[in-house]
């Protein structure tokens, strides 16, 4: 139940299928109009301030993850460990390619796979207020490049409340000419800190194939 909320939840998440309205108020204020009818002063919140550091580890795939899960419109991919992740195809209209829960563990997750090539400073951006629409509370915890089996990212780690649940979101966002990505996993916000190492081998196995 709670994976199926999230995963309603997470759709917006689509670049193309979600665009707010730009406004200005007679004040000259700039706001963001969402589609639940609720607004925000674009320069009231100083998530999208937070700076980008760069972490110098390297991240690589774990050994236990031995199933490439290939997506169909590019190059782009994960290796998943199939003993601990079922993985399904997502619906022809839907903006995920694919689907992931854990078998014993509350933990989800969706690769959105889409043409349109922009910044991946950007792409973070238009998740962080996609959310919105979701969770007006959401806020940025954290983000930062990595480097993730050769492959530049941005993590960007966000918390907000859907109805009533509180929610972690931890993915990682990647762009090349091919378009653009958005591999995310997420569980409730009282399971993040003891199950934020099985998400992350999750999202160590992204990869270029």
């Amino acid at each position: 139940m709670i994976g199926k909320l999230i995963t309603t939840g997470l759709l917006l998440f689509s670049i193309l299928s979600n665009a707010q309205i730009m406004a200005v108020t007679e004040s000259g204020d700039e706001v963001i109009l969402y589609k639940n009818n609720t607004w925000k002063y674009t320069n009231d919140s100083a998530n999208l301030a937070i700076q980008i550091v760069k972490n110098e580890k390297l991240f690589v795939k774990n050994e236990k993850t031995t199933f490439l899960v290939k997506s169909s419109k590019t190059n782009v991919g994960t290796w998943i460990a199939p003993q601990e992740w079922n993985f399904s195809k997502s619906k022809a209209d839907s903006p995920s390619e694919f689907n992931f829960n854990h078998k014993s563990l509350d933990i989800y997750g969706m690769l959105i796979v889409e043409k349109a090539e922009i910044p991946v400073e950007s792409l973070v951006d238009i998740a962080y207020q996609n959310a919105l629409e979701v969770a007006p509370d959401t806020e940025i915890i954290e983000k930062e490049y990595r480097n993730v089996n050769g492959i530049n990212v941005i993590m960007m780690k966000m918390k907000g409340t859907m109805n009533g649940v509180n929610f972690v979101y931890f993915g990682y966002y990647y762009t090349n000419v091919e378009g653009a990505f958005q591999f995310v996993t997420y569980t409730t916000l009282n399971l993040f800190k003891d199950y934020e190492n099985d998400m992350l081998k999750l999202l160590n196995g992204l990869t270029e194939y």
